[in-house]
């Protein structure tokens, strides 16, 4: 049997933003190709520079002038399966509430936490997917998931169970955390080392066991979890050789930073609050920074996480959604990355990187995020003439067409 060595796809007469590192803004090829067979790219770079005839190199070729190739973003911090909504809480903040008195008088997260362990499995997807379909429709390609929102086992387990489940419907790579130190269920109320017992030493290993963890996370907050209860369950995810990231800095700084850099954590995530400690402290990790403007934005805060200090001492710096039922109803990544640069002053070079590289390497996945041979074949193709207009528009439909591991994506 011959074996037909072509690629599979071309893309012609499209700029590429490649966001490899050559000294160009944004990596950017004016007049690119890109090329891909078996789920990875073969060739990615000026026209000019293909080996042979297009036809002769590939079964299938599209000519795209005017349109600019990204990476296919990646959404990596997201609380997407969750049962119903809170809205009124919203309405609660206008008139006056803070985060923490919601809280305290049993909203927030815990009133989440009800809905979602009253939910079944097959409703959590069915709640979820067009969440995760709304960011997919908007350029995402891969996923990350928390659970945390069930806060004891059977719960905790239907939520990384629908979040897999998601990737498989859609197609897409989900990347799970489990976030069972996210708050304090009221049965245990009064019980905080019965249930940080529970976290560590039943619920995480037997989540783990079903290989549904990707990752370790925790919300390190006066109104979550001391750094001793974190760090007791970071000792557990290293026992099992997951990798973790915290919920650092949000409201206050407790050294979360330090912390989850101190076991060489994948990210740091919200960090309004972080001092130079914790800075350097993530800088010599190479822990990734992850900003989180939608929570910023809905909470209506007026403290920004260090951006210049995050740049001084080369910490990475991605972006996310935070999409979540409270304080982040974002379902766009695009909107994210504009709230980046007008909220917290990011160029939309930098916006972009930390929505595609930064986030990647902030779920410790090395394969995507950039335009070169040997990567992943995902790919968003936007109806831009200038790479800036990503984080320009506010809203509307950009996105032409985007591929996942070679594939396109259909919605």
């Amino acid at each position: 049997m011959t074996v037909d060595p072509r690629w599979d796809h071309l893309l012609l007469d499209v700029g590429l933003a490649t966001l490899l590192d050559n000294g160009v803004p944004y990596g950017a090829v004016e007049h690119g190709a890109i090329g891909w067979r078996d789920g990875r790219i073969a060739f990615a770079g000026p026209v000019a520079e293909l080996a042979g005839e297009p036809h002769d190199l590939a079964r299938h070729v599209e000519s795209l002038p005017g349109t600019w190739v990204t990476p296919g973003l990646v959404d990596c911090h997201t609380h997407l399966v969750f049962a119903s909504d809170r809205a009124q809480e919203f309405e609660q903040r206008l008139e006056g509430a803070s985060y923490e008195e919601i809280a305290r008088a049993g909203g927030g997260i815990v009133s989440s936490v009800r809905a979602t362990r009253a939910a079944s499995e097959d409703e959590l997807l069915r709640q979820s997917l067009p969440r995760a379909k709304a960011l997919l429709a908007d350029g995402v390609t891969t996923l990350e998931i928390k659970s945390g929102y069930g806060l004891e086992p059977d719960a905790e387990r239907r939520m990384l169970r629908a979040a897999r489940r998601i990737g498989e419907e859609l197609g897409i790579d989900v990347r799970t955390s489990f976030l069972g130190l996210h708050a304090l269920p009221p049965e245990y109320a009064g019980r905080r080392d019965d249930y940080v017992s529970l976290v560590c030493d039943i619920m995480l290993p037997s989540l783990a066991e079903e290989e549904l963890v990707d990752a370790v996370d925790a919300f390190c907050e006066g109104i979550g979890f001391t750094a001793e209860e974190t760090e007791r369950l970071f000792k557990k995810a290293a026992a099992l050789g997951l990798p973790v990231k915290l919920h650092a800095e949000q409201l206050s700084d407790l050294g979360g930073a330090a912390l989850v850099a101190r076991y060489g954590g994948l990210s740091a995530d919200h960090l309004e609050w972080t001092g130079d400690d914790g800075v350097r402290a993530m800088a010599e990790a190479g822990t990734v920074a992850v900003l989180l403007p939608g929570a910023y934005y809905a909470l209506r805060d007026t403290r920004p996480p260090p951006v210049d200090a995050f740049r001084r001492h080369d910490v990475a710096m991605a972006v996310a959604t935070d999409l979540n039922p409270g304080t982040s109803p974002l379902l766009s990544l695009r909107l994210a990355m504009g709230m980046a640069c007008t909220l917290f002053r990011l160029t939309p070079e930098e916006a972009l990187r930390g929505a595609t590289v930064n986030a990647a390497r902030a779920l410790g996945l090395a394969d995507r995020g950039t335009l070169a041979a040997g990567q992943r074949a995902d790919l968003a193709v936007w109806n831009v003439r200038h790479l800036p207009e990503l984080c320009y528009w506010i809203g509307g439909n950009l996105l032409r067409e985007s591929w996942v591991g070679g594939e396109r994506v259909l919605l």
